[in-house]
């Protein structure tokens, strides 16, 4: 059986699309971009100094886990799975 952390990396506990100017408060495990896109603003309980993503050009194909508890778009497009 496949441990919950494997599962939710494989999209099955869920997500929500982001596009620009779009943003999302709660418990996530994995963003993966989309369309190349750039953060407005960013919140994890376990990666130091995420600010420091704020404002950072990310490419199409990217992907990237942690526990976020938020994100907000300035452009592109991602999808947040759900922890």
């Amino acid at each position: 059986m496949a441990s919950a952390i494997s599962f939710d990396l494989q999209g099955q506990g869920g997500g929500i699309v982001l596009g620009a100017a779009d943003s999302y408060e709660g418990k996530i495990r994995w963003i993966q971009v989309i369309n190349d896109a750039e953060i407005a603003g960013f919140i994890s309980e376990n990666i130091t100094d995420d600010y420091k993503l704020v404002g950072v050009s990310l490419p199409a194909g990217i992907g990237f886990g942690g526990k976020f508890t938020f994100i907000e778009l300035t452009s592109g497009v991602v999808i947040a799975y759900f922890e």
